[in-house]
């Protein structure tokens, strides 16, 4: 028989000995250092949290969780609150700023793939969801072998279409924070715009993701051509600072069209063309 949220933190409250009037007191103590009466669990509250499936406040698991001496989170989970599996719920919200994504930055578990196909090759373009044998639960913990502090992650607003249709409106993007140095305008020459180095800005107002150049004291976010964003001239870095350049990209195609915006023959002419450093030289 599955056990009730409340009949879970009964059973904790009784393995450690607690009488209700201990936990009331306890509760007590935590709502007076905080200054908050939200905090104090009575006995008749605490019996209905136990015996009808009342869900306590935040404040209130706050404080189970300390008398407890149980995660929070574990806590949450008691209830169907599994904050490790966030991330399936990401794409429902579609921010229109773009910005650093930090959802999953306190995750302790990520579901991920424990064993691949053999015949699995980096080499050839592969249907990943075949080459996927067995998923499990990782701690967290475990991936810090892995861990490289170089990167970050943005997320691209569904207002942000100042490299669109490079880096259409809801992409994520790593960010290498060890990259970070512009060249000054008319440095560097690209055989196409994919080699172009596009980076993520801080603003003022917010982050962006876009070409850049420095001129002096000042830094020139280039758009895309096909963008209807103008080019701005910032003071660097007091207005605009480089976080990185993007060295990665993860998007959905087809989901997203700009369809009230139509490039003019100039600009398409910019996007097409194949003469080398032509766009290093319109930054």
């Amino acid at each position: 028989m599955q056990l009730s949220g409340g009949q879970k933190l009964r059973a904790l409250r009784e393995s450690l000995g607690y009488r209700m009037r201990d936990v009331e007191v306890a509760s007590d103590q935590i709502a007076r250092r905080f200054e908050n009466e939200e905090f104090s669990i009575p006995i008749s509250r605490l019996s209905d949290i136990e015996t009808k499936g009342v869900v306590p406040s935040i404040f209130r698991l706050y404080s189970f969780a300390a008398i407890y001496r149980r995660d929070y989170r574990e806590l949450l989970s008691f209830y169907g609150l599994e904050l490790d599996g966030i991330s399936a719920d990401l794409g429902f919200g579609h921010p229109q700023k773009s910005h650093l994504s930090e959802a999953l930055n306190h995750a302790k578990q990520v579901r991920m793939p424990t064993k691949l196909d053999p015949g699995f090759s980096l080499q050839k373009t592969t249907d990943l969801g075949r080459a996927i044998e067995q998923w499990g639960i990782v701690p967290m913990s475990y991936l810090s072998l892995f861990a490289d502090d170089r990167y970050t992650y943005g997320y691209i607003g569904s207002e942000d279409v100042t490299m669109y249709p490079i880096l259409p409106p809801g992409s994520f993007v790593q960010v290498d924070e060890t990259k970070s140095k512009v060249g000054e305008v008319g440095e560097g020459t690209w055989r196409s715009e994919f080699e172009r180095p596009i980076y993520f800005v801080e603003m003022r107002d917010g982050y962006t993701c876009c070409w850049c150049s420095v001129k002096g004291n000042s830094i020139v976010l280039q758009p895309h051509p096909l963008s209807p964003v103008p080019v701005r001239v910032l003071r660097h870095p007091q207005e605009a600072e480089v976080l990185g350049q993007v060295v990665g990209v993860a998007m959905r195609l087809g989901d997203w069209h700009y369809s009230d915006f139509q490039p003019t023959p100039k600009e398409r002419s910019a996007l097409i063309s194949d003469v080398p450093g032509r766009l290093a030289r319109g930054a």
